[in-house]
């Protein structure tokens, strides 16, 4: 049965926007699962191609391979490690602000803090598009290897060390591209100004 207290909590969380704090740091997540949402459509289609050729795949084969492991990788394999990377950050002390007033602060705020970023709103323009792209690294990492054992699976009858190469190849272009996203929001976020 449900709670009543907890739902009415959550209710009035969502609806009376002055019981969050404005002051709680910014979870990259949410900041980096819609960019990778909408680019889900163009990296099946570049990695499909890129697999059917490869892995001398059918491109239906292909694409089945390639939709399969991205929308794992999206919906598990990035959420998750992003979580892991939480849970580093605040077991190793970076739950809190350390201040960026020199360039070591800067470089931890957006590194060791990166997928929680601690709120320094007059340097959100740039720490966000940094940390955007630091996140990108472990992402590329969780996806290769969420993606490499879903087409292991599909692909049985293929060397494993041959999906292995190419999945991370695949990777690392579409990797690239994504890095078009944090980039595209440091020149907006700066245009503005």
């Amino acid at each position: 049965m449900h709670n009543p207290k907890k739902i009415t909590l959550a209710f009035l969380a969502l609806v009376v926007p002055g019981v969050a704090c404005a002051n709680a740091g910014v979870p990259m997540l949410f900041l980096a699962m819609p960019a990778f949402l909408i680019s889900l459509i163009p990296i099946i289609a570049i990695e499909t191609l890129y697999l059917a050729k490869g892995l001398e795949l059918p491109i239906s084969r292909s694409l089945k391979t390639v939709s399969i492991s991205n929308v794992a990788s999206t919906i598990v394999g990035i959420p998750l490690a992003w979580f892991f990377l939480v849970v580093i950050q605040l077991v190793t002390g970076g739950g809190g602000a350390h201040g960026i007033d020199s360039v070591a602060g800067k470089v931890l705020a957006v590194t060791w803090q990166a997928p929680w970023l601690i709120p320094y709103e007059e340097d959100l323009n740039w720490m966000i598009p940094i940390a955007g792209l630091v996140l990108l690294i472990p992402f590329f990492f969780a996806s290769w290897w969420s993606e490499y054992f879903v087409s292991k699976k599909i692909n049985r009858t293929l060397p494993s060390i041959n999906i292995k190469r190419k999945v991370r190849n695949a990777n690392l272009i579409t990797y690239a591209l994504l890095a078009v996203w944090p980039v595209g929001f440091w020149v907006l976020s700066n245009a503005t100004k």
